[in-house]
C-alpha cells in the first residue's frame, strides 16, 4: 500500500493517523517532491476508475491560471489533463491510497481510508 500525500494537508495527516492506528503497512510518497510521471498518473487513474478531471483540484491557483474549468472533459482532452497534473502536481487531489489488490481510493474521509484497508 502506498499513500500519496502533501504533509501540509490536514486530510493527508488524518489518513496517516488512521493507517497508523490500524497498524497498516504502507509507504509514503510526498508527491510534490517525488512528482509522478504521466504514466504513473495514468496507472493511478486506472486503479481509481476515474478520469484526470475527477482528481484535479480546480480551486488551486495553478488551475485557475491554466483555465482548467473551461477545458473539455472528454477522451480527446484526457492527455492534456494528465500532462497538467504531471507539470503541476499540486493540482492532484490528495491523499491517494493505492491498495494491495491493485485498486486505489482518494482517501479524503475515514470511510475511504478504511475502504482501502479492507482491500
Amino acid at each position: 500500500m502506498e499513500i500519496w500525500i502533501n504533509p501540509a494537508c490536514s486530510k493527508c495527516r488524518s489518513a496517516l493517523t488512521l493507517l497508523d492506528a490500524e497498524g497498516a503497512d504502507y509507504t509514503v510518497r510526498r508527491y510534490l517532491e517525488d512528482v509522478p510521471s504521466e504514466d504513473e498518473i495514468r496507472g493511478v487513474l486506472e486503479r481509481l476508475g476515474l478520469e484526470p478531471w475527477d482528481i484535479t483540484r480546480t480551486q488551486e491557483a495553478d488551475a485557475k491560471e491554466l483555465g482548467l474549468k473551461e477545458w473539455p472533459r472528454d477522451a480527446g482532452s484526457r492527455d492534456r489533463w494528465i500532462t497538467a497534473l504531471a507539470e503541476h502536481p499540486k493540482l492532484i487531489q490528495r491523499p491517494i491510497i493505492t491498495a494491495d489488490d491493485g485498486t486505489a481510493v482518494v482517501g479524503r474521509t475515514d470511510e475511504a481510508v478504511r475502504d482501502a484497508l479492507s482491500r
